[in-house]
């Protein structure tokens, strides 16, 4: 018993000591900083669960913390140095933020979640370079001539990014080449639905509808065209869409009517196979003599084009010169 009272003071002793000891350095527990802050992602909405990731900038030591349901986080003992603080949640991540930590101080990092993690970074790198292979490939058909092979191309893009108008939209571009305009129809109003401004689905859409008579509806594509193309002469409307809407009129039997349009045409794209075909045709009736210039110019520009316009400009030509 006595052994055991000895035994017993002894302990009493040494607790009491390392009791004094420790309310005598109370300094070894302030010696490092904290950093707190909240996550929120990119509507301002608290973000739960983040994962917060410490990092010394010189690199080395890291700490790893997550928000709670009102997007905060805190984070001690933290060493005298520079802290880089990211969060992470669902392949997206914040922006970095470094921060200067001290001793008995607390820094705040407010983070918002909006980029690529790292890992999504070079899987969308990698789609993208998927997509502009299908898309350059398209391309490459289509003006060859090969359609349906190009189609082929261009909706594989759309399975890699289904956002993809422009897919959709060389879709629509060839479909309408092989004439069939339900088909046609259908992918530029995908396009459309992706980007509502795309004058160049809407003027693939006027095509569409000119080619079925559907003048009603060609007008009003054409007249979206216009509204949405940023570049060309009278009021934006560039070429593709003043040929749109004098193909409307063209077709209406209102020739003079459409003459100035694709007179504008021309001068917004001295290129434009088509509008100088149908000015030339335009011009028949009014001036012959002037018809000329504009039938060898589509002959030019298209030399397999459209094989009924191509007849007929060498008929009116062959006409003009006996």
């Amino acid at each position: 018993m006595v052994r055991r009272n000895n035994g017993r003071s002894s302990w009493l002793v040494a607790l009491a000591a390392f009791v004094a000891l420790a309310l005598a350095v109370p300094a070894a527990a302030q010696s490092t900083g904290m950093i707190r802050g909240t996550v929120k992602d990119d509507k301002g909405q608290p973000v739960e669960g983040a994962k917060i990731i410490m990092e010394l900038a010189t690199g080395g030591r890291r700490y790893e913390t997550k928000s709670d349901k009102k997007g905060e986080f805190l984070q001690i003992g933290l060493t005298s140095q520079s802290w880089k603080v990211t969060a992470e949640k669902d392949k997206l991540a914040s922006a970095p933020v470094t921060l200067n930590v001290r001793a008995n101080t607390t820094q705040v990092a407010n983070l918002t979640l909006g980029i690529a993690s790292a890992a999504a970074a070079e899987e969308a790198k990698v789609k993208s370079a998927e997509l502009k292979r299908l898309f350059d490939e398209g391309v490459v058909l289509s003006s060859a001539g090969k359609h349906a092979e190009a189609v082929e191309k261009f909706m594989a893009g759309t399975v890699v990014n289904p956002s993809c108008f422009d897919c959709f939209n060389n879709v629509g571009f060839s479909y309408s080449q092989l004439k069939e305009w339900d088909k046609a129809e259908e992918a530029f109003k995908k396009s459309v639905a992706i980007k509502a401004d795309d004058a160049s689905a809407y003027n693939g859409l006027a095509t569409v509808y000119n080619a079925q008579r559907k003048f009603d509806l060609a007008s009003e594509a054409s007249a979206n065209a216009v509204k949405y193309t940023r570049t060309g002469v009278a009021g934006g409307g560039g070429a593709d869409a003043l040929y749109n809407q004098a193909v409307i009129l063209f077709n209406q039997g209102k020739a003079a009517e459409a003459k100035p349009l694709l007179e504008q045409a021309v001068a917004a794209d001295p290129n434009h196979a088509d509008s100088h075909y149908l000015l030339g045709m335009t011009l028949v009736g009014i001036d012959p003599t002037k018809a000329v210039p504009e039938f060898e110019a589509f002959l030019k520009l298209a030399p397999s084009g459209d094989p009924a316009k191509i007849k007929m400009a060498n008929d009116v030509l062959a006409a003009f010169k006996k």
